[in-house]
């Protein structure tokens, strides 16, 4: 994608991950990996390191999960990996899903009865 973009759709995110006092620990890689699988776009804040080490962080991230360092400000990473590309639904070697069907005893077009009169949002009346 394009860099511009992405810097444009992370303008609106929140930081997903904060570095602790440990640093960049191999649980740490685990769980961006894990977010990254799961959004695409994310931002990590990493407070506890000072500026030399912030690059080596962000560089040491890039490098274990794949991903495309997108913008680095002050002390927050935004980082893109791609999702892979999955089956398609059409695929027939997937198993299709069952339409979800009407309860038994029941027609889609029957409604529930309502409450009693008066009994809306404004109370009794």
């Amino acid at each position: 994608m394009d860099r511009k973009l992405l810097k444009a759709r992370a303008h609106a995110l929140h930081p997903i991950l904060q570095l602790g006092e440990k640093g960049l620990t191999d649980a740490v890689i685990a769980e961006i990996d894990r977010a990254l699988a799961h959004h695409e776009l994310i931002k990590v804040r990493a407070a506890p390191l000072n500026r030399d080490a912030r690059e080596v962080a962000l560089a040491s991230i890039c490098e274990r999960t794949g991903a495309a360092a997108v913008q680095h400000i002050g002390k927050i990473f935004v980082l893109f990996r791609e999702k892979p590309i999955e089956a398609q639904p059409d695929d027939p070697a997937l198993p299709r899903a069952r339409a979800r069907a009407a309860p038994p005893g029941r027609r889609r077009s029957e409604t529930p009865a309502r409450s009693a009169p008066g009994r809306g949002r404004r109370g009794n009346r």
